[in-house]
């Protein structure tokens, strides 16, 4: 089990994203701190850092979770890629070939799918080589099913563990990944609401 801190030897740091669904303030609400210590087991060594990054989205988690499960076209919702290569069908250790588009210190990574579980909502990735500084980079993503004023919401949480490189402290390093995991959660929640829109508005309409 990681911990919920900021100190070294490792520990977790539990940011609690805020945004118009989450209004809390750092670590989250007790919600969240449950579903972290249930579902993102990470265990960081002296040299690396993890964090987690939790986001509130105005969706059904059957929807949310279609986008977050391909992982085949990560590019359906995250801004910085530009295209996926997968040899073969997709299944827990297949790979892929991910582009990156221009403006970010990275052009290729290399991926392997290590946990697909549909019924849970669970997608675990790790980090297998490409021309960046994630070394060792692991992620895992759930997606929780609420209700906020009697609609169906989704609480997405994505936390990951990563070498700290080089010449980075590890509050750095753990700023920037979480910079890059908002930002895809932003795209998540935007394309989410926007699909749920059309599907009440179809359902309205028939």
């Amino acid at each position: 089990m990681v911990g919920m801190n900021d100190g070294g030897g490792g520990g977790v740091r539990v940011p609690g994203l805020a945004d118009e669904m989450n209004p809390t303030g750092p670590g989250g609400g007790a919600v969240e701190v449950d579903h972290v210590r249930c579902f993102h087991l990470h265990e960081p060594k002296e040299n690396q850092c993890s964090s987690v990054v939790f986001k509130h989205i105005k969706a059904p988690v059957h929807l949310v979770w279609s986008l977050v499960r391909r992982f085949d076209q990560p590019q359906k919702y995250k801004p910085f890629v530009s295209r996926c290569i997968v040899q073969g069908g997709v299944g827990v250790g297949s790979l892929r070939e991910v582009n990156i588009k221009s403006g970010l210190p990275a052009t290729t990574s290399f991926e392997r799918l290590e946990h697909l579980d549909d019924k849970e909502h669970i997608l675990g990735i790790k980090i297998v080589g490409g021309d960046h500084r994630l070394k060792n980079y692991s992620s895992i993503v759930t997606a929780h099913p609420e209700t906020i004023d009697g609609r169906p919401r989704t609480l997405v949480i994505e936390s990951f563990v990563v070498d700290v490189p080089d010449g980075n402290t590890k509050d750095e390093t753990c700023y920037f990944v979480e910079a890059l995991i908002k930002c895809n959660l932003k795209s998540l929640a935007d394309i989410s609401e926007r699909l749920a829109v059309q599907d009440y508005n179809e359902s309205i309409r028939h």
